[in-house]
């Protein structure tokens, strides 16, 4: 039953208006249809601009595929170091970034959007953004 939430809006998002004012809300659609998708993709109005969510969407690509990539490489790196190298301090490392695990995704999420932004809108190469992975960029953005 915790899936019915997300039954309810799939299955709504392929009715019509009037199935849906008129309709029950867990019936499935008579006639399904593509329309709201398309209407929200490329003429709902979000703020003062009528453009859709597609501009959206593709930023949030823009956003996900670096992050994901870049988190995925370091946190292969690192656990393989901290598995085949034992060094003075490995258990204190290994502890730190364990109690990083803790830390809510929410508080790293608007500086790591802060960075992430900043590496298109600035043209900064790869090379140069390695700094802000390390935390030795410049972390002021404006």
């Amino acid at each position: 039953f915790y899936l019915m939430p997300l039954f309810v809006m799939l299955v709504t998002s392929f009715k019509t208006m009037d199935e849906i004012q008129n309709g029950n809300m867990l019936a499935l659609p008579q006639a399904p249809t593509f329309e709201p998708w398309l209407k929200a993709w490329g003429e709902t109005c979000v703020g003062l601009t009528c453009a859709g969510i597609n501009g959206y969407f593709w930023n949030s690509i823009k956003m996900v595929v670096p992050a994901v990539l870049i988190s995925t490489l370091l946190g292969a790196l690192n656990g393989y170091v901290l598995t085949k190298w034992r060094f003075r301090g490995h258990t204190l490392v290994f502890g730190l970034m364990l109690f990083a695990c803790f830390i809510p995704f929410q508080s790293v999420l608007l500086p790591m959007a802060t960075i992430l932004g900043s590496l298109g809108r600035f043209g900064v190469t790869l090379r140069n953004a390695t700094g802000f992975s390390f935390g030795l960029g410049n972390p002021t953005v404006n």
